[in-house]
């Protein structure tokens, strides 16, 4: 590990309880923060995680957070409706930004969430989770709001697989670990590089692209590197991490467009064939399933005209 990183991990590793809701509270002043839940067919878990936001962290005694938006991308089962009773702003993906055509993925449900947000704080929280816990909103935003020199930063946990603890995370650990150390190792310190908890100051998520897909977490932390640095960015321990884990054809979708993310990062260039082929048994056999790799990304938000009039206004 590079001594810089190493140094890092001392100044820019921290664990939840480094900053008790008091001391947050008092930094908060008079910034705005913006919560954001991405959801596609969550309706088993989005409601627990707005309910304890809502008790937790928007109270009168604990006025942490100023906006709580659901941005459905498009759920055919209840996500929308247990949001809104639970207490979210729920927000079609559809309806922001219609003069561009929405696109199937993550990354484009967060990309659009800033149009649809005016927090100066955005955390984004998945929506999958389970035994949630408040110190994921909490432990993420606080060092936003207590030191002026951060400007992103992503939860860490443990991801136990079923039973097995320490077990999950799988593309992590077989395709994000490897391309940060071998290609950008100032990040190898993070412990989670691909999680979906993390927040950052909206100056500068609105600076940085997109990518639509499941590359979206690896491209906005290498590009936060290129953009602010090293030290402006920082990782909080908040304890477990619980949700819904994917059959390893969904991994193996999501593993191609992490490291086409990363390709286009090391030389900005074009896939030569944009194209994944899987296998799965049929009733003859193996039989070929090709899809393809997510290969857009969405311009920095600064740069969209809708926006641009909404901060002039």
């Amino acid at each position: 590990m590079l001594e810089e990183v190493e140094r890092w991990l001392d100044r820019r590793s921290w664990s939840v309880a480094d900053r008790p809701l008091e001391r947050i509270l008092a930094a908060k002043r008079n910034t705005k923060v913006s919560v954001v839940l991405p959801a596609l067919n969550e309706e088993a878990t989005v409601g627990d995680i707005v309910a304890v936001i809502r008790r937790e962290l928007m109270s009168e005694a604990v006025p942490l957070v100023d906006e709580l938006v659901v941005v459905d991308s498009g759920s055919t089962d209840r996500t929308a409706e247990v949001a809104a009773a639970a207490g979210a702003r729920v927000v079609a993906r559809d309806a922001v930004l219609p003069r561009i055509p929405a696109v199937p993925g993550k990354g484009e449900v967060l990309w659009r969430s800033l149009m649809a947000t005016t927090g100066d704080v955005v955390c984004f929280v998945d929506a999958d989770l389970r035994d949630f816990s408040a110190d994921f909103v909490s432990g993420i935003v606080g060092p936003l709001l207590t030191d002026s020199d951060v400007d992103f930063v992503k939860a860490m946990y443990d991801r136990p697989f079923g039973d097995t603890p320490g077990q999950g995370g799988r593309v992590t650990e077989l395709v994000a670990r490897p391309l940060l150390n071998l290609h950008w190792p100032q990040l190898a310190g993070f412990v989670q590089p691909l999680g979906g908890e993390y927040a950052a100051r909206r100056s500068l998520l609105e600076r940085l692209p997109f990518p639509v897909g499941y590359g979206v977490e690896l491209g906005l932390l290498v590009d936060a590197l290129h953009t602010v640095g090293l030290d402006a960015l920082a990782q909080v321990d908040v304890g477990v991490r619980k949700h819904r884990h994917q059959d390893g054809l969904a991994l193996g979708r999501m593993a191609a467009a992490i490291y086409r993310t990363a390709q286009l990062r090391l030389s900005r260039g074009h896939l030569v064939r944009p194209r994944l082929t899987q296998f799965e048994r049929g009733e003859k056999g193996f039989a070929p399933r090709t899809y393809a790799v997510d290969t857009e990304e969405r311009p920095p938000m600064a740069e969209i005209a809708e926006y641009a009039r909404r901060r002039v206004a």
